[in-house]
């Protein structure tokens, strides 16, 4: 049986703004199961990286989580025998010592732009160095009982935390790790930049990482290396994934399960097979069919979804998706708010043409 590692029932984000309040999250629910993959994908502005730094107890103010829970299943890093611990991260204050040693150490983050997330007057070495301080211990013998080692743990030391440094930037694809060490951001390309949040990540050789377009800025070649990289982790320390991507070749992939989601909302969810294979909404379906076909010689264009993503202070009746949907009912998707309902095992949608309306 799947173990949960996070739990995200019915969330709801807001941000109150001068021209009304932003429903940037509604009703989002999944559970990431331990040591396993789970897909976000959807356009921008659906809400996929706000439900991800809701987890982490990042959100930038004034968003706030108001409905819902993120339960979070914590486990001893040092002592696996030990009972679980449920922890409500949403009753955590996002600056308090609990989520602190959560947030780096046991869940972590790549963000989705290098060029504002690392910090210019540091290297990279001091970057990650940082991190391994606060996060990363090392166990120590202190004795024998009854055939058993005694072991304690210490934080790392400067030069383990170099020489741990070197290793991550050697794993992520950095040529001259030695050298890259002690260099600052801006003497790095984008692609390395990108390379760097990686590292730092998995430093600390989390329980869970949440990847927000961690390849965007990446060749194909390194893309498959750190790929390659977050599946050794995740079988070495049971690691689990939320991968949050636009890139629908990379999430079939590397994930066991699919979220779509539009305009805040969860459209489908299902293994990735049957999103693949059987989607069901018409947006899923959509998304699909605008992936080039390799090898597909036609004069036809390339195709999209008509339509812009509405204003989020003026969202249409009915359903979101209703104004850009090809199966559009008019009298129904455009008065009646579909139900997220179960229309086979483990597949769930949000549509009408699922319901006797």
């Amino acid at each position: 049986m799947a173990e949960p590692l996070l739990e995200i029932k019915d969330v709801h984000v807001e941000f109150e703004v001068r021209d009304g309040i932003v429903h940037a999250v509604d009703g989002v629910s999944y559970t990431v199961n331990r040591g396993e993959t789970i897909g976000i994908i959807g356009e921008s502005g659906c809400g996929k990286s706000v439900t991800a730094k809701a987890a982490m107890q990042m959100l930038p103010k004034p968003g706030k989580v108001s409905q819902g829970e993120i339960i979070y299943h914590r486990r001893s890093k040092f002592d696996p025998s030990k009972p679980q611990e449920v922890v409500n991260i949403t009753q955590l204050d996002p600056d308090g010592e609990l989520i602190r040693h959560i947030r780096g150490g046991e869940f972590a983050m790549i963000f989705q732009e290098p060029m504002s997330s690392l910090t210019p007057v540091y290297t990279t070495g001091t970057l990650i160095g940082e991190a391994l301080a606060l996060h990363r211990w090392v166990p120590v013998t202190v004795g024998e009982q009854m055939s058993n080692k005694i072991m304690q743990y210490r934080h790392v030391t400067k030069e383990e935390s170099r020489e741990i440094a070197i290793e991550m930037l050697q794993k992520v694809g950095i040529p001259k790790p030695h050298e890259r060490v002690d260099a600052y951001p801006h003497q790095l390309s984008g692609g390395q930049r990108q390379r760097v949040m990686i590292a730092i990540a998995l430093s600390c050789e989390p329980f869970m990482l949440i990847a927000d377009e961690p390849t965007t800025a990446l060749d194909v070649s390194i893309e498959a290396q750190i790929l390659d990289l977050m599946r050794e982790l995740q079988q070495s320390v049971e690691m689990s994934i939320m991968f949050i991507t636009h890139n629908l070749g990379v999430v079939a992939e590397m994930a066991k399960e699919i979220v779509v989601m539009y305009m805040g909302k969860q459209v489908e969810k299902a293994d990735t097979v049957k999103v693949f294979y059987e989607p069901k909404h018409p947006y899923t379906r959509a998304l699909l069919q605008s992936i080039p076909k390799v090898g597909r010689r036609t004069s036809e264009r390339l195709a999209s979804i008509k339509g812009m993503v509405p204003d989020p202070f003026h969202l249409p009746s009915g359903c979101v998706f209703h104004p850009r949907c090809p199966s559009f009912m008019p009298g129904k998707c455009d008065v009646i708010k579909p139900k997220y309902i179960e229309v086979e095992p483990d597949h769930w949608v949000r549509c009408l043409l699922y319901e006797d309306v």
